[in-house]
């Protein structure tokens, strides 16, 4: 079998997408930067940045430090606000010949209602309903450790009308319950996980080194976790479509993941360090579903052994 011959196309619930591979949140702005390393329209979808209801500057600087292979962010959600972006980077995605999955946030059920409601007849894909970001207020008090809290927003969310993807945290022991009330309350898919919650020191400063205090770690230490509770959420959920996400950087953990029960797969830090890394792993899957007989992606979900 050849790679050009292996189909990697899926549906996450009602949405058809041609490849399984997307961009994660948070890592490919909201706009079209991305299109200067490689063609937009081949990848599954671009999931933009989160966008409030409003304007929002982001947390202060330093935003981003180093830890071990993996690293710390705590950007804070800054963005231009949905009605900007719908009137700018939007448009933009959409002339490149991407298919857009918008990302939203709110401090308050009204918020994600607020940031919702501007999307309704917007062609765009899905909504990812992000209820887990740790980069703002502290993260003290996040939607996704609470199922009642969670299946608010994610109902205040379906007020667009489009179907409504939850965006879980991996830093709660309840998230199979939080993911049953974000699939009771109208959410069409799970994305699991987001940023595990993370603190990086100077030492020699006796100093934390965010600017913002703590963060959210991502990259390769967060692919087991990720792993985890995508099986955990399948086992449990197993008609529930889900995007996995998280430490994903070559073809070895796109397969792990749909194995586990996903849907599709979100590339997110490996992004950041080469802009190219969505279209090369979505390459590189080909490759391996054509070097192990694989004509279909979508033929390997939920089929882990033991």
């Amino acid at each position: 079998m050849r790679a050009s011959e292996v189909d990697l196309s899926t549906a996450v619930g009602a949405v058809r997408l041609k490849s399984a591979i997307l961009t994660a949140s948070g890592t490919v702005g909201h706009d079209d930067e991305l299109a200067a390393y490689g063609d937009l329209a081949e990848l599954g979808a671009v999931v933009v940045k989160s966008l409030g209801p409003g304007p929002w500057p982001g947390n202060p600087a330093p935003r981003v430090a180093p830890a071990g292979e993996g690293m710390v962010n705590a950007v804070g959600l800054q963005g231009p606000g949905v009605r900007a972006w719908l009137d700018g980077g939007l448009p933009r995605l959409l002339a490149r010949g991407a298919t857009v999955v918008a990302s939203i946030w709110g401090r308050t059920v009204d918020e994600f209602a607020a940031a919702a409601e501007p999307l309704t007849g917007a062609p765009v894909a899905a909504v990812e309903v992000n209820v887990s970001c740790p980069n703002l207020d502290g993260g003290h008090e996040l939607f996704a450790h609470s199922p009642s809290s969670t299946a608010a927003a994610v109902r205040a969310a379906t007020r667009s009308g489009l179907p409504c993807w939850a965006k879980l945290s991996p830093s709660t022991d309840r998230l199979v319950d939080v993911a049953r009330a974000a699939v009771d309350a109208g959410a069409a898919a799970l994305v699991l996980v987001n940023t595990l919650r993370a603190l990086v020191v100077d030492v020699e400063r006796r100093a934390r080194v965010l600017g913002a205090g703590g963060g959210g770690l991502s990259g390769p230490p967060l692919h087991p976790v990720a792993l985890h509770w995508v099986a955990a959420c399948h086992d449990a959920l197993p008609t529930t479509p889900i995007v996995g996400v998280g430490g994903v950087r070559s073809a070895r953990e796109v397969v792990a993941f749909v194995l586990a029960g996903a849907d599709a797969v979100e590339v997110g830090t490996a992004a950041l360090a080469d802009p190219r890394a969505p279209w090369r792993i979505q390459r590189a899957t080909r490759r391996w579903c054509a070097h192990h007989g694989v004509a279909t992606l979508t033929e390997l979900k939920g089929r882990l052994d033991g």
